[in-house]
């Protein structure tokens, strides 16, 4: 049965208890050090409301009871395994509440009690283009930003646009599942560029590979950070990247949604930063959504400085934007930065609590710490082994169960026996299998609760 310290589930999340893996006073020992690159704090616009609480204020460890809110994260898992989930850690959203600016601006514009057409000021591109500039030096022309209520819709408008159905799409893989389904829906066929991933767990391009499959596709996503591995890709693999995209006349869409995590002693090197020339043979999609936990107000955006290709896929682009999710952005972008640099400071300690425990306490699983994103890749394979997951899913899908791998054989046994609930590594394409995907973005006690779950129940295996 799923563990949760004696506590039922609902009891836990309303109350949890205090810290196991490493306490507040690890926590702020590690931010006074950590110097995150990539997360640098500098002073917010002037903003136009009380300004919001001091970093200190913020209380991450808090556990925000999701269930019953109809939460993909949490709710689905429960509807899948049943009610002995105590930790859903799967899709990649996050636990933490809003930033306080985001909340009061959301308030301020509901008590209006008004809900016509809206009229989108500049402020609100001014906002995005002022954030990419402050933290990582991009300059973007506010007038030539597109908005979308998402980068799956942002994307889905730049496949129509330049891949043509049946045609070939690049993919450095495994990578992102919900790509798969972009193309499923752009009616074009992925070519996956599998990975070298080294004995460490390290992962690389193969760019002879690479190089083949460019030559006949139109496009190339490029995940930067790459989630489900947390690669934070180098100026000169993405250089080399996109010069041999631009050779073969491939257009490089850069989804960079998770650039505002990154783990310490590491950088986010934005596509948009290279040679003008192959920046030119792009466009990048990007969303406040991960950073502030947004994912439901449906706003995105993307920009390129090639004023054709923009032109193209605008013509193919149509987003029906809520006036809240434009309102909490705006607050979000203006005003969150001291908020995420927080947040970015516990989370970078997640990463560490993750990748020691499992290294000392979960034989079978290996965690190399994240360069970027609050997702952990797990190598299970080992422990996959041990319990003849493959056996089982040969012999249910011989009995007729649809589509059942080892991973998913895996998630089952985590979820029945550890109450946890983790994503199949053979969802995020070529190389996934063997592997499965933790979200870190929590509360430490509900990782922790995970961890130590996920521990007992391989020990009594």
């Amino acid at each position: 049965m799923p563990r949760t310290n004696g506590l039922d589930r609902r009891t836990f999340l309303r109350g949890a208890g205090s810290s196991v893996l490493l306490g507040t006073a690890g926590m702020s020992s590690l931010a006074a050090g950590s110097g995150l690159l990539g997360a640098r704090r500098v002073a917010a616009q002037p903003p136009a409301r009380p300004h919001p609480p001091a970093p200190d204020d913020y209380d991450f460890d808090e556990v925000i009871d999701r269930l019953g809110t109809d939460s993909v994260r949490w709710d689905r898992a429960v509807a899948q395994y049943g009610d002995g989930i105590v930790a859903g850690m799967g899709v990649a959203d996050m636990d933490f509440r809003a930033p306080p600016c985001v909340t009061q601006a959301l308030a301020e514009r509901c008590a209006h009690e008004n809900w016509g057409y809206m009229h989108r000021p500049a402020s609100y591109a001014e906002a995005v283009a002022a954030w990419n500039h402050r933290r990582y030096g991009i300059e973007i022309d506010p007038s030539t930003l597109v908005f979308t209520t998402g980068v799956h819709p942002g994307i889905i408008a730049a496949l129509h646009t330049f891949s043509p159905p049946g045609t070939r799409v690049l993919m450095t893989t495994p990578t992102y599942n919900g790509f798969y389904t972009d193309l499923r829906f752009a009616r074009t066929v992925t070519d996956d560029n599998p990975m070298i991933v080294d004995a460490e767990g390290r992962y690389s391009i193969d760019f002879d590979d690479f190089e083949r499959r460019a030559r006949r596709c139109n496009t190339f996503i490029l995940c930067n950070p790459q989630n489900p591995t947390g690669n934070c890709w180098t100026a000169e693999d993405l250089t080399r990247m996109g010069e041999i995209c631009l050779r073969h006349r491939c257009v490089v869409l850069a989804d960079e949604i998770h650039c505002d995590f990154v783990t310490r002693g590491n950088t986010y090197t934005p596509f948009a930063t290279l040679d003008p020339e192959i920046v030119a043979n792009s466009l990048t999609f990007k969303s406040g959504s991960k950073s502030f936990s947004l994912a439901a107000m449906k706003v995105a955006w993307y920009y390129s400085t090639n004023p054709d290709l923009l032109e193209r896929v605008k013509a193919n682009t149509r987003a029906d934007l809520s006036t809240l999710g434009m309102v909490a952005m705006r607050a979000a972008l203006n005003e969150g930065e001291p908020w995420l640099d927080d947040l970015l400071v516990y989370i970078d300690a997640n990463h560490d609590a993750a990748e020691s425990y499992i290294r000392d306490n979960i034989p079978g699983v290996r965690y190399r710490k994240a360069q970027g994103t609050y997702l952990a890749w797990l190598d299970v394979a080992e422990f996959a082994e041990r319990i003849g997951a493959a056996g089982t899913a040969a012999r249910e899908s011989a009995e007729g169960s649809a589509d059942v791998t080892p991973e998913k054989v895996v998630q089952r046994w985590f979820a029945e026996r550890a109450g946890v609930f983790l994503n199949p590594g053979p969802g995020y394409g070529t190389g996934g299998a063997g592997h499965m995907r933790m979200n870190l973005a929590s509360s430490r006690k509900i990782v922790e609760l995970a961890l130590n779950n996920m521990a007992e129940a391989v020990a009594e295996a």
